[in-house]
């Protein structure tokens, strides 16, 4: 059971945790900045994402999974699959957020709130097991 625990509670699993919540204070302060500028949303929500998700690359390659690439090319096959996972994720967020606040009407906060777990969980995975795999 140690060994277990020892596996899934790391340096690296804390460390996406921290990142993970400063990710989503980013993009929940973003999304209210946004919707309060007047914009739609779904558009403000999709705006805060590539802000978020701009940050998030940069904290997740240095300081959560250690990422160092040989050449530019690296880096951007990196960078297109970093944006390509969580474009994936945007698309969970965003359908969340049309059907439970735009058709059924629930408050936006409540719906942002509990997709941002649902996410932050995928994300962790596809960083992991496709972005920034170890070689």
């Amino acid at each position: 059971m140690r060994k277990i625990i020892n596996k899934i509670i790391n340096r690296e699993t804390i460390a996406y945790g921290i990142a993970g919540v400063l990710t989503t204070l980013v993009n929940l302060v973003s999304y209210e900045i946004l919707y309060r500028l007047g914009l739609s949303n779904l558009m403000a929500n999709g705006l805060a994402w590539f802000i978020a998700v701009s940050f998030a690359y940069i904290v997740n390659k240095w300081n959560v999974f250690h990422s160092r690439s040989a050449t530019s090319r690296d880096e951007t096959v990196k960078i297109i699959k970093f944006f390509g996972a969580r474009g994936v994720t945007l698309g969970v967020e965003q359908l969340g957020m049309y059907i439970f606040v735009e058709l059924l009407g629930i408050y936006r906060w409540i719906i942002k709130g509990s997709l941002a777990i649902i996410v932050i969980i995928l994300n962790y995975v596809f960083s992991k097991v496709f972005v920034f795999k170890d070689k």
